[in-house]
């Protein structure tokens, strides 16, 4: 008897996979590169777009150029007092003692108000390759607001590192701390001056020796205009880099009030509303400032005005205590 052997079992032609041309998947590779590409010139275009048409917007305003005129007029003052910036240091003395009689009528105000509040050291720290002459008005018209304990730092010009000089403001804190026996300070940092004060206070513990930080054109989310040197420091004040991502982790139970002032003017922060801090973990509030430039800053009245409002009616958790008076309240994520 014969038998028939089964044959092999072939897959169909219509089941067989269909190799792919190297010439295929060159195109395919090809088109996903070219999509990337448009969509990263895209991405800068509107960058840019956001960058220079901010503060062309601002500067085709009557307030914006009175404000560039301010800005070139106190930046031709600041450089004249740069010098004397490097060698005077200010000291931390105060003017408060057990008589008033002798003080200015604002002055005396606040130190029979809340002596407390008028006696809290407020430390000033200047931004990159600057020094505490910045914050030459700024101080002068704390003191005329009856805050007896203004002080200034200067830290290397050479940082390149904000790590570092967080540390060396954490030294400066604590010695301030024990020099006057008040155990939280308030403290004011201009452009990277308070890039430094907030790693300090959200990565160094500074949030119990500091009540309120406020900050003046600070690059909180980074600036563009880091890309146009390129070192160690300024890496780090790229969006985007190592330290903003560092800066953007949890910061639980941050006992620090913020209050961030920034500037459609600016011209060191791009895009402008970088200077803003958001943070769903921190208790911030922004300030939008309209034609005032980034060195102008530290010297305009209302700025000046803000910050004594915002430093004299606290209470020791952030809450104000005079009607009328903006609360510092934590952000709801």
């Amino acid at each position: 008897m014969s038998q028939t052997l089964p044959r092999s079992s072939r897959p169909a032609a219509a089941e067989r996979p269909t190799p792919r041309s190297p010439l295929r998947r060159h195109r395919s590779m090809l088109s996903r590169a070219v999509a990337h590409a448009s969509s990263a010139v895209t991405g800068v275009a509107r960058a840019a777009d956001d960058v220079v048409g901010g503060a062309a917007r601002a500067l085709a305003t009557p307030s914006g150029l009175v404000g560039a005129a301010v800005e070139a007029a106190w930046l031709t003052t600041h450089l004249a007092f740069y010098p004397w910036g490097l060698l005077v240091r200010h000291g931390s003395e105060s003017q408060h003692g057990y008589r008033v009689e002798h003080l200015p009528p604002v002055q005396r105000g606040l130190v029979i108000s809340d002596v407390e509040a008028a006696g809290t050291p407020i430390l000033l720290v200047h931004g990159m390759v600057d020094n505490h002459s910045i914050f030459t008005l700024l101080r002068l018209g704390l003191r005329r607001r009856g805050f007896g304990r203004v002080t200034t730092m200067n830290y290397s010009p050479f940082t390149a590192d904000v790590r570092v000089a967080a540390a060396r403001l954490a030294e400066e804190v604590e010695s301030l701390v024990a020099e006057t026996g008040y155990e939280r300070i308030h403290v004011v940092g201009h452009s990277m001056g308070g890039l430094i004060a907030r790693y300090y206070v959200t990565r160094l513990g500074g949030d119990e020796r500091v009540h309120t930080l406020v900050t003046l054109g600070t690059p909180h989310q980074g600036t563009y205009t880091a890309y146009g040197w390129n070192n160690q420091l300024t890496k780090q004040l790229r969006p985007g880099s190592g330290l903003m991502r560092e800066l953007d982790q949890p910061v639980p139970d941050c006992g620090t009030r913020f209050v961030a002032y920034w500037s459609d003017l600016d011209q060191m922060i791009f895009p402008q509303r970088f200077a803003a801090l958001e943070h769903p973990d921190l208790a911030a509030r922004n300030v939008d400032l309209h034609g005032v430039g980034h060195m102008s800053l530290p010297i305009i009245g209302s700025v000046v005005h803000g910050i004594s409002t915002t430093l004299a009616h606290l209470d020791s958790a952030g809450h104000t205590v005079t009607p009328g008076v903006t609360e510092l309240a934590r952000r709801r994520t």
